[in-house]
């Protein structure tokens, strides 16, 4: 039998008091979030996440990557890179006209958050269940310097956002492979789980390449690479790796997969990887 969800203890208990008009913004919510305790025909999703996007579209919720508010009401669930956390708490408060409702698990750094929020306004709540806590309290201008840049520079001229994949700097382990490309790569890459472009950089330093097809779930990391990889030969799709077929089969491919979902070890994600390698090859 599924878990009661920390948002529908608190609605159903009567603490927390939906608005009964406007829309809700979901800021970010993963695959095995419950959002039935929301009105789903004035729900949009706001994730950048393809896999979360089409499943959430499948289950007939509006989605979008960006926010389009104002909103009566705004959710936050609480990811793991604690810059984004905060940008999307912020992100909340300057879109909604009533409540920000934030949940999220400890191991996210939800205690965290939770204590900047009660430094600075009133919180109702918190509903403790399942190693995470939920809260809310009025939106207002009290964390605009939360807010971060959507872009941001790092060593080497790259640009990166917060809460992408090695944003901070080159992954150790994409620079290794990069320093040991083949330098025949044959005329048609692909590169999956490009992330912010790295690897797609590298495998453009060779002539002799016609096409790099960048695939990527995360559309910031997919924007940052439009601007990294400035180059007509390169392609991107915003997709999730294990579902997507490349238009006709390619000579190479080049990936850092990975290994893990959050901070679970997620064995099978690199499989799946792998496998959609081996069916694209010519």
């Amino acid at each position: 039998m599924a878990q009661v969800s920390r948002l529908t203890l608190a609605v159903e208990a009567g603490d927390l008091a939906l608005p009964d008009a406007g829309q809700v913004a979901v800021f970010a919510p993963r695959g095995d979030t419950d959002l039935s305790a929301l009105p789903k025909e004035r729900v949009q999703v706001i994730t950048g996440h393809k896999p979360e996007f089409d499943r959430f579209s499948a289950q007939g919720f509006e989605c979008s990557v960006e926010v389009q508010g104002p909103y009566a009401a705004a959710v936050v669930i609480v990811p793991r890179a604690k810059a984004q956390a905060r940008a999307l708490v912020a992100a909340a408060c300057a879109v909604s006209e009533g409540v920000v409702i934030v949940d999220g698990a400890k191991t996210d750094g939800v205690d965290s958050i939770l204590k900047a929020v009660r430094g600075r306004v009133p919180v109702w709540g918190p509903v403790n269940k399942a190693h995470g806590k939920l809260f809310w309290f009025d939106a207002g201008a009290h964390f605009a310097d939360w807010a971060v840049q959507v872009r941001q520079e790092i060593a080497g001229g790259f640009v990166t956002a917060p809460g992408v994949f090695s944003a901070d700097a080159v992954d150790p382990a994409s620079r290794l492979l990069g320093d040991h490309l083949p330098e025949k790569l044959g005329a048609v890459v692909a590169d999956l789980g490009a992330g912010w472009g790295y690897l797609s950089g590298r495998v453009l330093e060779r002539e002799r390449v016609q096409r790099v097809d960048l695939v990527e779930a995360d559309h910031a990391a997919l924007e940052c690479a439009k601007k990294n990889v400035k180059d007509a030969r390169a392609l991107f799709h915003w997709a999730d790796v294990p579902a997507w077929h490349a238009p006709d089969p390619v000579d190479t491919v080049v990936m850092n997969p990975p290994f893990h979902t959050g901070r679970a070890a997620d064995p099978d994600l690199g499989r799946a990887f792998i496998a959609q390698a081996a069916g694209m090859l010519k």
